[in-house]
């Protein structure tokens, strides 16, 4: 699963998710890609659960391309402890994932194929999100 190597901080604050994305908006890579339409968190387990489901539907033929990387270590507290105490140990990792953000590319494979595979991997993730293609020139 992705994660950092290593970090400045062991834990972040949780922070909010405003706006648009700033960045990775276009297809960079790939002809094919899924693109967020909702502010939320994606954990890394989604991402390899969704990276599984595309190459599993593609045969492995093409390639793909993950446009996100969680780099939020996001903790929790053990169950039945009070309150106070201080804040609990890092969990897992996060991506923070603003609506207009490219999260997987593909490219290599006909459209039905990756509109199909891009669905299931959109399944696997707790975003909204939507296929997009590169306009031909």
């Amino acid at each position: 699963m992705l994660q950092p190597k290593r970090t400045k901080f062991r834990k972040a604050h949780k922070g909010r998710i405003h706006g648009n994305a700033k960045g990775g908006t276009s297809l960079a890579f790939g002809q094919y890609a899924l693109k967020a339409l909702e502010p939320d968190r994606v954990n890394a387990r989604q991402i390899e659960a969704a990276r599984r489901a595309i190459t599993r539907h593609m045969k492995r033929a093409g390639r793909v391309w993950i446009r996100i990387f969680p780099d939020l270590p996001i903790s929790s507290k053990p169950t039945e402890v009070r309150m106070g105490k201080g804040k609990g140990s890092p969990e897992y990792w996060a991506a923070r994932v603003a609506p207009g953000r490219i999260m997987f590319e593909i490219d290599g494979v006909s459209e039905p194929v990756a509109r199909e595979a891009l669905r299931l991997g959109a399944m696997k993730l707790s975003v909204r999100s939507k296929f997009v293609q590169r306009i031909q020139d």
